[in-house]
């Protein structure tokens, strides 16, 4: 603001010049959607000099209580007592040319001002049209319901009337969720990023990140909350929270599970003012896991977990009359995805071939960790749910009987997905040479053969076989010729 009284100056310029009634315009500039209401402090006649707007012969305005707001002025311990000897709208437009502009003696004058108006002169989005010249308090007044996400109210404006653009100050709160992907065969981790995947029981890292308002030095009291909802695939571990105002950690919250408002927990700062090293434009950042259940779906539905902020959104809330209210930012989806590997067994013909059983195993730190074993009666297809990229190997534990065992199966489940995106989805997931990838099911699987085993002679097995066939003509030759004697004889 420029020094807005020099009745010097202004006395002159009114013998100098004519002056004319007209009515004035205020433009807001970059608020769109935001609507405001003047209310006048003072009434005058408006003059400019050299880009300097001159207001003179000051009266009380139509949009304060005079004789109430001279009375504040007086009482209020920032201006001391400057306003003491002050007796009409002059005397203390007199005193306030002298304060500089955006200076904490003006900051403290425009919440006087709010808490003593009385009649709007006139409202409008954007801008205002059709004011008398004069000196205005500027109040954003939009519907909380209507305030676009991520967005502030504007800091109360003092203004003198021309036709002039002014800069409300509405800041921006911006929020965003993250997810750190780890691949425990390579030990690789990720940066934070919009996708993962995991095994089933494995604890999933979750960021949560808001950058407040640039006026945050003019709230009392400045609430903000993470409003988390996770699927049924993910469970909470409750005792995993940490958070940092610009990189160094706070306390100061709470975590409230299962809220009202239906998300699956709140991270509540009831007051970041109390918390030191918060300041304009801090970014307050809450990390904590989340286990990776047995409900998790498995393929390209994902888990998906979605977070918002809810943050302090009126700086002027501390003046009587002014609602404390709050913004929110807009959604943010983070998605953990998991997969199955599926083995069917078949014998040559492609048949499906009961009897086997198998164990699979995973490359974890240079080890292979056994994922368990799969071994029921009458199976023809075992399956493994819940497992995310890196190397395996399928071993067969039991073979049919009358078939060839197959040797040990080694294989990489590899999978992309949107790494950044506002909504993340699976794009590839392949099982190398011999399994194959189904992104929607999730499904890595491969058809295993076992081939049947010959039929093989055991040695001396063809002798013995013709020893039994010798020895029985020679016993059936032996009976014929016995028998022929006896007839023989009989005749003698």
């Amino acid at each position: 603001m420029k020094k807005i009284i020099s009745l010097l100056l202004a006395a002159v310029m009114l013998f100098s010049l004519g002056i004319s009634a007209a009515a004035y315009d205020v433009t807001m500039a970059t608020t769109e959607g935001h609507t405001y209401t003047a209310y006048q402090v003072f009434s005058g006649d408006l003059t400019e000099v050299d880009g300097s707007k001159i207001l003179s012969n000051v009266v009380w305005g139509e949009g304060v209580d005079g004789p109430a707001l001279l009375a504040a002025l007086k009482a209020d311990a920032t201006y001391g007592d400057a306003f003491a000897e002050c007796e009409d709208a002059a005397d203390v437009a007199d005193v306030l040319a002298g304060f500089n502009n955006n200076s904490k003696e003006i900051a403290a004058l425009a919440k006087i001002i709010a808490a003593n108006k009385t009649t709007a002169a006139a409202s409008g989005e954007g801008a205002i049209e059709g004011l008398d010249a004069g000196y205005y308090l500027i109040l954003d007044t939009t519907n909380t319901a209507d305030m676009p996400d991520g967005e502030t109210y504007s800091d109360f404006i003092l203004e003198v009337v021309s036709d002039v653009e002014v800069n409300a100050k509405d800041d921006i709160v911006s929020s965003q969720k993250k997810v750190k992907d780890t691949n425990d065969t390579t030990g690789e981790t990720s940066d934070w990023q919009d996708s993962a995947d995991y095994d089933i029981g494995d604890d999933v890292p979750f960021q949560l990140t808001a950058t407040i308002a640039n006026d945050f030095d003019k709230y009392e009291t400045y609430k903000l909350v993470f409003h988390d909802t996770q699927c049924d695939g993910l469970t909470l571990n409750a005792d995993s929270f940490k958070a940092y105002a610009d990189g160094e950690e706070i306390t100061g919250f709470t975590v409230v599970e299962n809220p009202d408002d239906d998300c699956t927990f709140e991270v509540v700062f009831d007051d970041l003012t109390e918390i030191d090293g918060v300041g304009n434009g801090s970014v307050i950042t809450v990390e904590y896991t989340s286990k990776l259940n047995d409900e998790a779906a498995i393929g390209a539905a994902g888990n998906p977990n979605e977070m918002y902020v809810e943050y302090s959104n009126n700086p002027n809330a501390d003046v009587d009359g002014i609602e404390d209210t709050t913004g929110k930012t807009p959604p943010d989806k983070v998605i953990v995805f998991t997969y199955k590997v599926n083995v069917n067994k078949v014998d040559e013909k492609g048949d499906p071939l009961e009897g086997a059983a198998f164990e699979l195993f995973k490359k974890v730190d240079g080890e292979w960790v056994s994922l368990g074993e799969v071994a029921e009666d009458n199976l023809t297809s075992f399956a493994w749910e819940g497992i995310d990229d890196g190397e395996y190997k399928l071993h067969e534990t039991k073979t049919p009987d009358g078939y060839n065992s197959v040797d040990d199966i080694e294989f990489t489940v590899s999978a992309e997905h949107d790494e950044e995106s506002d909504d993340p989805a699976l794009t590839a997931l392949t099982g190398g040479d011999i399994f194959e990838g189904d992104i929607d099911t999730g499904v890595v699987s491969s058809d295993i053969e076992n081939k049947q085993g010959n039929t093989l002679p055991s040695t001396g097995g063809i002798g013995t076989t013709i020893f039994y066939v010798l020895g029985g003509l020679l016993v059936a030759f032996a009976a014929i010729l016995l028998i022929t004697k006896k007839r023989m004889g009989a005749r003698d």
